[in-house]
């Protein structure tokens, strides 16, 4: 178990992301209970989960889990766009700014307030960018579009990076992606199957996490250096 005393947000919130491998996210057509998406995502094993600002009601979701599990669970925000979005976040007690592209602005006023940025980017530049600016880590998106070997690549230039992939994840090739070098993966339809929930409950949110999070365990086992 992590020791958070006299460790920065940053420091907790990656130790946490990585210690799981996963980023699983609470991504809904409407306003949903938050709390219990939430619950059964912690009950699976998971430690920073993402709310997108895409949700309807995502600010009031956040704030309402980081009160639930205040010291447990850490949420991030999705699709954070701007700053004055970042701001607001901070202030409903997000812990997290995630976004699907590098944005310098969100980055900036992450750092002024000591929350990590996960900045989204894709190409060699962009990763450069994310990490110069000071992202705590940095999700490759889509990364259907490079396939687990393009973690490889990007570990061989930037072997500091962390990488997380998200968009095409899937539980046939997570393992792929963390054993050619990312530290966790990320989506939101991989964890949240409305057809299923709708039949089974929630139970299988938690049952899909707890599967992600054992199938990363046993893949990071299997990781080689990079060369």
């Amino acid at each position: 178990m992590l020791n958070t005393v006299d460790c920065s947000l940053r420091e907790i919130v990656v130790a946490q992301t990585k210690a799981t491998g996963i980023l699983p996210c609470i991504k809904l057509p409407t306003r949903g209970d938050f709390l219990a998406y939430a619950q059964a995502m912690y009950d699976g094993g998971a430690r920073v989960i993402e709310i997108t600002m895409t949700t309807p009601g995502a600010l009031e979701g956040i704030e309402a889990i980081s009160s639930e599990f205040s010291g447990r669970l850490w949420v991030a925000a999705g699709t954070v766009l701007d700053a004055a979005t970042a701001r607001e976040v901070i202030l409903h007690g997000g812990s997290v700014l995630v976004n699907p592209a590098v944005i310098p602005e969100v980055i900036q006023l992450g750092n002024r307030y000591g929350v990590p940025v996960y900045s989204g980017a894709f190409s060699a530049t962009e990763c450069f960018t994310a990490m110069e600016l000071g992202a705590a880590m940095v999700k490759i998106f889509p990364a259907a579009l490079g396939g687990p070997a393009y973690m490889t690549n990007l570990r061989m230039v930037f072997p500091q990076i962390n990488l997380i992939p998200s968009g095409g994840v899937t539980l046939d090739n997570a393992a792929d992606f963390i054993v050619r070098g990312a530290c966790a993966v990320s989506g939101a339809r991989i964890f949240m199957d409305f057809e299923r929930i709708a039949q089974e409950g929630l139970h299988c949110v938690t049952e899909r996490v707890a599967d992600f999070i054992e199938l990363v365990r046993q893949a990071k086992t299997k990781q080689q250096p990079i060369p």
